[in-house]
């Protein structure tokens, strides 16, 4: 049986069955719903420390529900946070767009934000990551590193920016360089998403970059095995293999839903779709690996800044 779950000030995780929680820190009360659990190894755990960081930085109460998948468990979940009079509700991923849509209107005292969508509404926020130059900045480095000239995207969707962006970046550095780009129409079907490294190593890619959260420590892994280099996705994971992860296209989630959370406390957060880049703080590479020369470390640094100051990426060589 699912519970909600209070975090409190100490870490110390209590489950709440009814009842006000043991801290009451600030008027503000703030949960999550997961698609997974807070050890899904990418994902789930960063939407998890965010609420951590939330919790501890803002001293706002904070609650969670793993496994909300379909609309009854989403339902439920929402009906016990308004008992326990919870004013702001993340949803960690784009499936929460349609629920939120049919249910808002249940609860007007709350607060809604979910990812990657267009619906917006009094109490219903989307918000997204501007992925694109993280993308750019991913295939720099990719093109660069090959010594095939060949490299690959294994990518989750084709709406993803990021996916466009790395194959930019790499044709900017390169325009040389042949890009395969293989969708799995899944965030976490890692078998099609080793099936598609198996077809791409076989014809000479030897760059990789997994675009999928819940794929990509496979990919990742396989990539390590068969002496390949790649560039790690959403997390800094160069400690997957300090010489086989180039950088990492790192996405801040914590960070993200701490600055949500900081404007919604202050009364200046504005409903709508919202989108976040490398000026929001909420965007980085990762470290390089010692593989990368340095030269191509100070380029790409300076394309990185280039890009926070003006919002423009470097001219065609």
């Amino acid at each position: 049986m699912k519970k909600l779950l209070l975090i409190l000030a100490t870490f110390i995780l209590l489950v709440t069955a009814c009842g006000q929680p043991a801290t009451n820190l600030s008027t503000t009360k703030i949960g999550l719903l997961l698609p997974d659990t807070i050890n899904e190894p990418i994902w789930g755990n960063k939407g998890y420390k965010g609420l951590l960081l939330i919790q501890s930085a803002l001293k706002a109460d904070v609650y969670y529900k793993e496994s909300m998948k379909t609309r009854m468990e989403v339902k439920e979940a929402l009906d016990e946070f308004e008992e326990e009079g919870v004013n702001l509700v993340f949803g960690h991923g784009g499936e929460y767009g349609p629920f939120f849509e049919e249910l808002h209107n249940d609860y007007p005292n709350m607060d809604f934000v979910y990812f990657n969508g267009n619906f917006t509404a009094e109490n219903v926020t989307s918000i997204k990551f501007e992925s694109h130059a993280m993308g750019f900045f991913g295939g720099m480095v990719a093109a660069e590193m090959s010594k095939t000239k060949h490299i690959g995207v294994i990518s989750a969707f084709n709406w993803q920016p990021e996916v466009e962006g790395f194959v930019k970046g790499a044709e900017y550095q390169d325009p040389n360089v042949v890009v395969d780009v293989h969708y799995t129409k899944s965030w976490s079907n890692k078998e099609k998403a080793l099936k598609a490294y198996s077809e791409m190593e076989k014809t000479g890619v030897d760059v990789f970059y997994p675009a999928g959260d819940s794929f990509n420590l496979p990919v990742i892994e396989a990539v390590k095995e068969d002496g390949h280099y790649a560039i790690g996705y959403v997390s800094d994971q160069l400690d997957l293999g300090e010489s086989t992860v180039l950088t990492s296209t790192v996405q801040h989630v914590e960070g993200l839903y701490k600055l949500i959370a900081t404007q919604y406390i202050a009364g200046k957060f504005q409903h709508g779709i919202k989108t976040f880049d490398f000026g929001d703080d909420v965007i980085s590479l990762g470290d390089f690996s010692s593989e990368v020369p340095d030269e191509l470390k100070v380029e790409v640094n300076k394309a990185v800044e280039l890009y926070k100051l003006t919002g423009e990426f470097p001219g065609r060589k």
